[in-house]
């Protein structure tokens, strides 16, 4: 294979494996063993991405089924038996305990500040009223907050899974 020659600004100019002295300086061994070398680096990077593109064509989502609800608690103790009764009553299909926060709020007219716990719940967007009135009821706050957001995308088996696990 030669390669071929241009002229730019009346100079000639070399395109093609030659240019570079290619296949010449370091012989199709050469090329064959970089080809070879760079083909098994990438293949568990290609696989993965292969999986992942497959995983996330095969399942289908509707965007804002599932939310994600977030609750502050002023312990640990109120924050697990709050936990425990929501995924007991299919509230939830899951409850993360993210423990020392600190909120800094308006209350009363006063700003304050306070060490709580804040529960990270993961439930059916339909749930999410049920699962209001459910902490409102348990909760030693005045005003317990209770909000949520709708999930947009995420890992299709884990979203398949908090489907199978909250009931409609």
């Amino acid at each position: 294979m030669k390669g071929r020659i241009n002229s730019v600004n009346g100079q000639a100019m070399r395109i093609g494996p030659l240019a570079t002295g290619g296949l010449v300086a370091g012989g199709p061994l050469r090329a064959f063993l970089v080809t070879a070398l760079l083909s098994v680096l990438m293949l568990p990077c290609l696989r993965t991405v292969g999986l992942r593109v497959f995983s996330m064509a095969s399942e289908t989502y509707m965007s804002g089924t599932h939310s994600a609800a977030f609750v502050t608690c002023p312990n640990e103790q109120v924050a697990k038996e709050l936990a425990r009764g929501i995924v007991e009553k299919k509230l939830a299909a899951c409850v993360n305990i993210v423990p020392q926060i600190t909120s800094v709020y308006e209350w009363q007219g006063k700003i304050e500040e306070d060490s709580e716990v804040l529960l990270m719940i993961k439930t059916r967007s339909s749930k999410v009223s049920a699962l209001a009135e459910y902490v409102r009821s348990k909760h030693p706050y005045e005003v317990a907050e209770v909000i949520s957001l709708p999930i947009d995308q995420g890992n299709p088996p884990y979203l398949k899974w908090l489907g199978d696990t909250v009931p409609e």
